[in-house]
């Protein structure tokens, strides 16, 4: 059973209890807010029982990474290659090799002999290229790049389908192929269990050049007993462990983001910890997501306490999520958020982060995506301030202020008067959940709803109030109600209102504006268990051209497109790559939704 210590922050916690695994992805329905859910990762290619011991394994044997593909040893990455002297300024990226007709520096080959073999000369046929001679082949390396990472999955299209075929494929296609898509298959790679991370392990560190291409290592789809076995018994195998995390880190240095989750805390140690924080020089991205374990918070309090202290004045990360982290304590963030000047991303739902803590962000800081969602220790005094004050915060797309309003309050009914007016024109994403508002504050939010898609409104409000929002007053002169600007909202929260609140019987009635056409473009409408329980089995919203869908613990109200609608997938910039409405976490690294990250944004 799950445990709900999760939710509260408790000053003497030991550790907090694990979620168990649960992998879920957004589905191509057509319908908004449509899940797949899964026990097991999405990366497994076969169906693992508990007859199948894991043990601690080598290169040799078939590994669903790929066979042994790799430039050779003395390969140091791309813009490594030695062009010559006077080739050299004619690429600063290095990276147009083919176009240069120059050998790549790590061939180990020669030509030796080659000269006094007679060449044959080959009939040309249209449409048939010798190797090596097809117009693909001749692109440049970033161009022939930018091609073969279309045919990169992040997920497989079913739970145990080989996910890279196509890119296996072209890796036998020619050399010059080979050399491109080696660079698409370790750039990202993702370890769905302990013998994956083994195998791969295997190949960079018998061959490690091939780290030097690795930019992102995703743990976000792990899982501890995908093989059949527990945790205790994978640590016993030794597969992934605190000393071959290290020395995976170790063997890629370029790393760019490092993304993990509960389920491989106890592997993160000091020594890992300290090396994610000071050896690796262009880490970009770090997501720690529900870390919680009495070892991890140990290991993190060793790094950050130790003197004189191993961190460098400024970290090199700019997008950081301690995602449900309660465990870490204050010293963590006072520690880790002053050193770093070019903050974009920050996630500290349900940490103990201070008011202190906060407003030490540096002002150079360019926050595009903050999320403070229940965040107990801050007040709203300090939150106002840094929202209205600092210069990091001008910048926001997405802002998480949510709390369980059964539990704490962040912002006051006057602070939320203070806040509406102040926020930037960027924002496309406010969730005010959990609140305290009132009918005062529809006029305040009528400026932000012409801009932001995602709205989450607080508590005190009803359905009259809601309407406000899509239509003008009917006692507006006629002059303002021509003049009414329409809103560009395409989702609202209102899981706060209950079901006298939310009148039913109104809401799905010929006058209400909210479900109709002229509410448009809105398409979701998230409501709590009761409002779902009292809909679940009434004809009335399939009537309307509405379904019901749910994930978790959420419950959402989606339109049914019809033929006449604009084709819209819900993809935006500002999600990276996620496609449906109501995210609760925020993501570091741009990929599809999938594994523990996508339980966080959309099931909790």
């Amino acid at each position: 059973m799950k445990s709900n210590c999760k939710h509260s922050v408790v000053s003497t916690m030991d550790r907090v209890d694990r979620t168990s695994f649960s992998s879920i992805k957004e589905s191509n329905s057509g319908v908004a807010q449509s899940f797949t859910t899964t026990k097991t990762s999405s990366y497994l290619n076969q169906r693992f029982d508990g007859s199948h011991d894991e043990e601690a394994i080598e290169d040799a044997h078939p590994t669903v990474l790929h066979g042994l593909v790799c430039p050779c040893d003395s390969f140091k990455g791309w813009k490594g290659i030695d062009l010559g002297p006077k080739m050299r300024t004619k690429s600063k990226s290095f990276g147009d090799l083919k176009a240069l007709g120059h050998r790549f520096a790590w061939d180990s080959h020669t030509d030796v002999g080659m000269k006094d073999v007679p060449k044959v000369e080959s009939k040309k046929v249209r449409g048939q290229y010798p190797p090596g001679e097809a117009p693909i082949e001749k692109l440049p390396m970033e161009l022939l790049g930018s091609i073969i990472d279309q045919l990169a999955t992040d997920i497989p299209p079913n739970g145990f389908t080989a996910r890279n075929i196509d890119l296996m494929s072209l890796l036998l296609t020619s050399r010059s192929m080979h050399s491109a898509t080696l660079a698409t298959l370790y750039n990202h790679i993702t370890i769905p269990h302990s013998r994956i991370f083994r195998k791969f392990l295997s190949h960079v560190a018998a061959h490690p050049s091939l780290g030097t291409i690795v930019r992102r290592l995703d743990f976000s789809h792990f899982n501890p007993t995908g093989a059949g076995i527990t945790a205790r018994e994978r640590a016993e195998t030794k597969n992934l462990i605190p000393e071959t995390m290290l020395q995976c880190l170790s063997l890629t240095p370029n790393l760019r983001e490092f993304l993990a989750q509960e389920h491989i805390d106890d592997d993160l140690d000091a020594k890992v910890i300290k090396t994610l924080l000071c050896d690796l020089p262009k880490l970009k991205a770090l997501d720690l997501c529900a870390c919680g374990s009495s070892s991890f918070r140990d290991s993190f309090s060793t790094v950050i306490d130790t003197t004189p202290s191993p961190l460098p004045a400024e970290l090199p990360i700019t997008r950081l999520s301690l995602h449900e982290c309660p465990i870490l304590p204050v010293r963590v963030f006072t520690t880790l958020l002053p050193r770093l000047a070019h903050l974009t991303h920050l996630d500290v739902a349900h940490t103990r982060i201070t008011d202190e803590a906060l407003m030490s962000i540096p002002e150079t800081a360019q926050l595009t995506h903050l999320n403070l969602s229940k965040c107990t220790n801050l007040s709203g005094e300090a939150v106002l301030r840094f929202l209205s004050t600092h210069p990091a915060a001008k910048t926001l797309v997405y802002l998480n202020l949510a709390m369980d309003s059964k539990s704490a309050e962040m912002l006051s009914s006057d602070e939320i008067t203070e806040l509406l007016p102040i926020l930037p024109p960027t924002m496309k994403s406010l969730n005010l959940k959990g609140s305290k508002m009132d009918n005062t504050h529809i006029p305040l939010l009528l400026p932000l709803t012409k801009h932001l898609e995602e709205l989450g409104l607080g508590r005190n409000l009803d359905l009259p109030n809601l309407c406000r929002l899509f239509v003008p007053d009917e006692d507006l002169e006629i002059e303002e109600q021509l003049d009414w600007t329409p809103h560009t909202l395409r989702y609202i929260d209102v899981s706060d209102l209950s079901v006298t609140q939310l009148d039913l019987g109104t809401l799905f009635g010929s006058r209400c504006p909210v479900l109709k056409g002229i509410a448009a473009p809105l398409e979701v409408l998230e409501v709590n268990t009761e409002v779902f329980k009292k809909l679940e089995k009434s004809p009335v919203v399939k009537r309307v051209g509405w379904c019901l869908k749910e994930a978790g613990r959420r419950y959402w109200l989606v339109k049914v497109k019809g033929a006449d609608d604009e084709e819209d997938t819900g993809a935006r910039s500002w999600k990276w790559g996620a496609c449906y409405w109501g995210m609760r976490k925020v993501p570091v690294a741009r990929q599809e939704v999938g594994g523990m990250y996508g339980h966080y944004m959309f099931k909790r």
